[in-house]
């Protein structure tokens, strides 16, 4: 299958110059960069894609085996950039997708310019060795059984909880039917790979600059992750955004393109 169609590529604004390539996080799809992609298609070329299986993406470009690791969508992402031959890439990727776009500039730094992580987590699970990431092997456990028995009523009991945004419902209710759509089979092998894997080791190897976007009330990523992933990032600046939930990009669109535009004018 054609890359393009395989990951539903779409492309905006100028024919060359530097690409803006932005990635959607867990039961998403592109659509929910609609309030955020435009506010630099004048300047930069955007691509926006969709993670295998979810959204525009066939069903049949999920492969277990390739998609048993994060590995497997950063080589996706890879493959993009290579079709479309993007260079000087800015990439802007939300919650699990932040670590794919940092395996993927750990694979070809030369790609890769700037990194944008919106609401990252490089491990979920809280670790024996101090670092705090969330999340206790119980809470996955029980999390990851809830799916596996009921995808519907999970995706519906946690869309409001990873929104956070009560007093807007419809912000709930756009996730809620995001994850609803997504095929089961594929929303829950990723939520395994999701919440199982440990991306810390390479955050020192990223050579990119890069902007850590932390909200100031996520019960996905909470600061001390976004510190955490700041600190490991050898040249990062952490933003913290008065935005509430695990998507900004929603909830906070004026505000997030403000900070990325900052970064960008920034070098």
């Amino acid at each position: 299958m054609d890359v393009v169609e395989r990951s539903n590529v779409t492309v905006r604004g100028p024919a060359v110059g530097p690409a803006m390539v932005f990635a959607h996080g867990f039961g998403c799809d592109q659509h929910l960069w609609r309030l955020v992609a435009p506010a630099f298609e004048d300047r930069y070329r955007t691509v926006l894609y969709d993670l295998a299986g979810f959204g525009g993406s066939p069903v049949s470009s999920f492969d277990p085996e390739r998609h048993g690791t994060l590995q497997g969508y950063a080589d996706d992402l890879l493959d993009v950039c290579r079709a479309l031959d993007l260079r000087d890439v800015t990439f802007v990727g939300h919650s699990v997708s932040a670590m794919i776009g940092v395996r993927a500039a750990v694979e070809e730094p030369d790609r890769f310019a700037r990194l944008v992580l919106v609401c990252p987590s490089p491990r979920y699970l809280d670790d024996d060795d101090g670092y705090v990431g969330g999340f206790s092997a119980a809470d996955i456990d029980g999390l990851l059984d809830s799916l596996d028995r009921n995808y519907l009523g999970w995706s519906s009991a946690m869309a409001p909880v990873i929104m956070a945004n009560e007093d807007r419902p419809a912000l709930g209710e756009e996730l809620t039917n995001s994850f609803c759509r997504t095929d089961p089979r594929v929303a829950k092998a990723f939520a395994r790979v999701t919440f199982l894997s440990d991306s810390r080791a390479d955050l020192p190897r990223v050579r990119a600059r890069s902007l850590v976007l932390q909200c100031a009330h996520d019960a996905i990523a909470p600061t001390v992750v976004g510190e955490y992933v700041h600190e490991h990032l050898p040249s990062s600046e952490l933003v913290l955004l008065d935005a509430t939930g695990h998507c900004p990009n929603l909830s906070a669109p004026t505000e997030t393109v403000a900070a990325i535009e900052a970064f960008l004018e920034a070098g």
